[in-house]
């Protein structure tokens, strides 16, 4: 909790100088942010390596690497092509002293392997498979938050791409959806 605590201290002051989170939201941090993605390791207990595409504010990358902190082998990879973000993002990961490294750069680009690649507001889906696409080509499953448009992203996904899909509700939020994808391969060309 005191980790928590403190990654929201961070997260309102840098706030104010920088555009990490919408400032409303942050009345809101424990539900709408720090439970919304603290959802996903109930859902994937077993995963100690994760790889957060567009990291930003650090949700959900940091508060998984915050929970599992005390886990043996657990590493959190926080990948952001913007510099700011990564600087806040390295910061924190320094001063909590979380299994994380920070990467700035691409994330279609890296080649780190992972359990499971995760993303929330990035991109439509039928982006962001391309940017998940190298990890899972090394083996990774893919676990996105996305709202309540996340049929309609599925639809247009599909499309472009030939995957397996499993659409669970959000415990955060009830108009949010997390989509669980396996064996992806591009059908058409971009």
């Amino acid at each position: 909790m005191d980790d928590l605590r403190l990654f929201l201290d961070r997260l309102t002051e840098t706030n104010q100088v920088m555009n990490l989170v919408g400032p409303d939201t942050l009345p809101d941090f424990w539900s709408r942010h720090a439970w919304d993605s603290a959802q996903l390791l109930e859902l994937e207990s077993g995963a100690r390596t994760w790889a957060d595409l567009g990291a930003g504010a650090g949700f959900p990358g940091v508060i998984l690497a915050i929970l599992l902190k005390d886990q043996p082998d657990a590493h959190i990879w926080l990948i952001d092509s913007l510099g700011k973000r990564c600087r806040f993002l390295s910061a924190l990961v320094t001063e909590l002293n979380l299994p994380a490294t920070v990467i700035h750069g691409r994330a279609e680009e890296q080649s780190v392997t992972v359990e499971r690649v995760t993303a929330r507001a990035v991109a439509p889906l039928e982006r962001l498979l391309g940017y998940a696409q190298p990890y899972m080509d090394r083996g990774a499953q893919a676990v996105f938050l996305k709202g309540e448009r996340a049929e309609e992203e599925l639809r247009q996904a599909r499309k472009s791409w030939k995957f397996d899909a499993e659409l669970k509700p959000s415990l955060s939020d009830a108009r949010g959806r997390i989509v669980r994808i396996g064996s992806l391969r591009r059908v058409r060309p971009l």
